[in-house]
């Protein structure tokens, strides 16, 4: 996750934090600095009520300074600037008339002061430099007006801890400075990546609202399509139940009929059966939606079931005046499936190639036996349906398009469910359509 920080957020921050450090500063002077007149009256008995009166007007007007400031949102630099310059000028004047005795006590708190300013003020390093130039000018100036004494004795008695004390502590605002800059940085990039994060999920929570609600939509719809089957299920029974029926009455008639009507009754009873199977399975609810689909395996020729379909759809490629080539071997390959859904499975294969060929064409339907394997092949030599279609009609149970006034377009779901029933036989399904025309083939283990 990638967060960015302006440059003016950025200075708003630092401008919040400089102003919190400023007022620790300021107030701690106000309540702080009165009480260094206890010093005074225990050192400097003599002058200690006026200082303490200087002291308390110091202190009153930083106050007042530090309310200005913040009304008028004035840079917090020069509030600290005029407030220490209030005290290093009250200070620097103490270290000079003081008794040369009491000099290390005024020059200690003086050193105190400098390095609580230091230690507490956010400002850039180059504001301490300034401060201590300033603190060693109100020394020279006042030193030169008001002390009586050497300058060696005012640098021996105190003033050489003061310069090391205050040179020393202008290095540590450079580091503060450095650290807090670094600390605004890395609050304002986790405020900004709390927001984000926020934002996100509420993003997540949102989908999640649409995807129960999509759920939910589909569960009514599975349990639309579940009625649905129930009811058609119930409906085709009865006109399977009702084919069945008069069928038989046909076969009682037995006597009357001629062979090729005989065959054909045959014919009817077979794809009567298999439908009531079917329909067996589509009924049961248990079996459709559970993990795997329960088969009736048994040992049968696939190659007469292959005959079988070919033979049936002969008619139907003639209507279209398509050519079917039969190249089925005649020799017995047996397999371990079921013959229903097996034979399923080709007829869902080659009715749907019919369907979508052009006319005045030959479609070769090939088995063979390869590494003992059964093979059965369906070549169309017409135009190609195309890849990317098949792929549809084969993975996503789509409707085909109609590219061409000459291809018939219905739901693609017959192959669909020929490659799923192949695949839970455990078989392959494999297809092509290029410009050599559309190749369809299937493979399953041959037992001996």
């Amino acid at each position: 996750m990638f967060v960015q920080i302006n440059k003016e957020e950025f200075l708003k921050e630092v401008t919040k934090k400089a102003w919190y450090q400023a007022n620790i500063v300021i107030w701690t002077i106000i309540f702080m600095y009165p009480l260094f007149s206890i010093i005074d009256f225990i050192y400097a008995p003599d002058i200690w009520l006026q200082f303490f009166i200087v002291r308390i007007i110091i202190v009153l007007i930083i106050y007042i300074l530090f309310n200005f400031f913040q009304s008028k949102h004035y840079n917090y630099r020069i509030l600290l600037h005029l407030s220490l310059f209030l005290l290093s000028a009250n200070c620097a004047l103490l270290c000079t008339i003081v008794r040369t005795q009491d000099l290390n006590v005024y020059f200690l708190l003086y050193s105190v002061i400098i390095l609580f300013f230091n230690l507490q003020v956010f400002w850039e390093p180059i504001n301490s430099v300034i401060q201590t130039l300033i603190s060693v000018v109100l020394l020279i100036l006042f030193f030169n007006l008001f002390s009586d004494y050497s300058i060696d004795i005012f640098i021996n008695n105190g003033g050489q801890y003061f310069f090391i004390i205050a040179v020393i502590s202008c290095l540590i605002p450079n580091s503060r400075y450095k650290v807090i800059m670094r600390d605004v940085r890395s609050q304002i990039l986790i405020e900004k990546s709390n927001e984000q994060l926020k934002s996100q999920n509420r993003d997540i929570t949102e989908k999640n609202n649409i995807i129960d609600m999509q759920y939910e939509k589909l569960r009514k719809l599975d349990e639309q399509k579940n009625s649905f089957i129930n009811i058609a299920g119930h409906d085709l029974k009865n006109l399977v139940g009702s084919i069945i029926m008069s069928n038989n009455m046909v076969k009682d008639e037995e006597e009357r009929l001629s062979d090729d009507q005989k065959e054909f009754v045959g014919y009817i009873s077979d794809s009567a059966d298999k439908m009531q199977y079917m329909l067996n399975k589509l009924m049961d609810v248990r079996e459709i939606e559970a993990a795997e689909m329960k088969f009736n395996l048994e040992i049968f020729d696939v190659n007469i079931e292959v005959q079988h379909v070919y033979r049936g759809l002969i008619e139907t490629a003639q209507m279209k005046n398509i050519h079917l080539i039969d190249n089925i071997l005649k020799l017995p390959l047996n397999v371990k499936l079921d013959r229903v859904f097996t034979g399923q499975i080709f007829q869902n294969l080659l009715s749907n190639i019919i369907k979508f060929s052009q006319t005045n064409n030959n479609i070769k339907v090939i088995t063979s036996l390869q590494r003992q394997r059964f093979i059965f092949e369906i070549m169309d030599e017409g135009i190609a349906i195309g890849q990317e279609e098949l792929d549809m009609m084969f993975n996503k149970l789509k409707t085909l398009n109609d590219a061409s006034g000459n291809i018939e377009s219905r739901l693609g779901l017959g192959l669909s469910i020929a490659k799923l029933m192949t695949q839970e036989m455990g078989g392959i399904m494999d297809y092509r359509s290029d410009e050599n025309g559309n190749y369809f083939r299937v493979e399953f283990n041959v037992i001996n």
